[in-house]
């Protein structure tokens, strides 16, 4: 069942497109702040930071391959971004959940960051700079509710803040016909270009071993399958030795290419690696649905 349609207002306080945003939803007591770091000195002034909240960091990672991400609470959130401010150097960018004053207290926002933590690490989409896990403090029943309701409005509009952290990839919406394939060194991997990506499916193979020219000539992309086996995305399928790797679920890559060479284990250009059922590349597909 598709989710309920809601709308986004958002005010550029400073005139600049890429400064101060606040976002507020339709019908909804909460409101986003979103800015770059660069701006937290002045906007550390604003009500809104000196309530109770919480709020998320946002990076390049060192690698270069995407970003990273912290998940904090604050009561008030100020005083804890300007920690982070002289503490933390990965991030650039700040997402902050307020609400209407006197709506969220320290427990509320302890349980947003819990929840928070656990859909990122469910969602495996961004590496967590959280060294810990915090614990989900008790609230009541009503407290509990009136928390979801939250949190849930704080995903649905995460994504169209380019936030795509706490998602699980999407159930594909097309049909059959579209599937791909993509086969090398005796594995099988099957997917699909998605809205956020492009989409490998739970149960895809990964070679065993790298070639050792993917580490030095694209390194990005070796350091994402030593992340996805790191992190349980990518575990072996038996304990022989030399065994492929599976993918445990479904898992959104930034663009075919980063999928094939992931799974392939060396540079890989997807729009010729994944394939139909009838042996169309996806580079022929493409051009078939622009009509070239």
């Amino acid at each position: 069942m598709p989710a309920n349609p809601f709308s986004l207002r958002i005010f550029v306080a400073d005139g600049d497109p890429d400064g101060l945003r606040l976002v507020e939803r339709s019908n909804w007591v909460g409101k986003a702040l979103m800015f770059p770091r660069a701006l937290l000195s002045q906007v550390k002034q604003r009500p809104e930071l000196n309530q109770t909240g919480v709020y998320l960091l946002l990076g390049p990672r060192e690698d270069g391959e995407g970003d990273m991400l912290y998940v904090g609470e604050g009561d008030p959130i100020a005083p804890r971004l300007q920690d982070h401010q002289a503490r933390k150097d990965f991030w650039t960018r700040a997402v902050c959940f307020v609400a209407t004053p006197g709506q969220l207290n320290k427990a509320h926002v302890q349980f947003l960051e819990s929840n928070l933590v656990r859909l990122a690490k469910t969602a495996k989409r961004l590496p967590l700079d959280n060294g810990n896990h915090p614990a989900e403090p008790t609230l009541s029943e009503a407290d509990r509710a009136d928390m979801l309701v939250f949190l849930d409005n704080m995903l649905g509009m995460l994504p169209v803040l380019g936030v795509h952290a706490f998602e699980l990839p999407a159930k594909q919406a097309v049909m059959p016909a579209a599937q791909l394939t993509c086969k090398g060194k005796g594995i099988v991997a099957t997917g699909y270009e998605g809205t956020q990506g492009f989409v490998v499916k739970a149960g895809s193979q990964a070679v065993a071993e790298a070639v050792p020219s993917m580490q030095l000539h694209v390194r990005g992309m070796y350091d994402t399958r030593q992340e996805l086996i790191a992190n349980g995305v990518l575990v072996p399928e038996s304990a022989a030795p030399g065994s492929a790797y599976r993918l445990t679920q479904d898992y959104v890559f930034s663009s075919p290419s980063t999928a094939a060479a992931v799974l392939l284990g060396r540079s890989a250009n997807g729009r010729i690696e994944w394939k139909d059922a009838f042996g169309r590349t996806l580079k022929e597909l493409q051009a078939m649905e622009a009509g070239l």
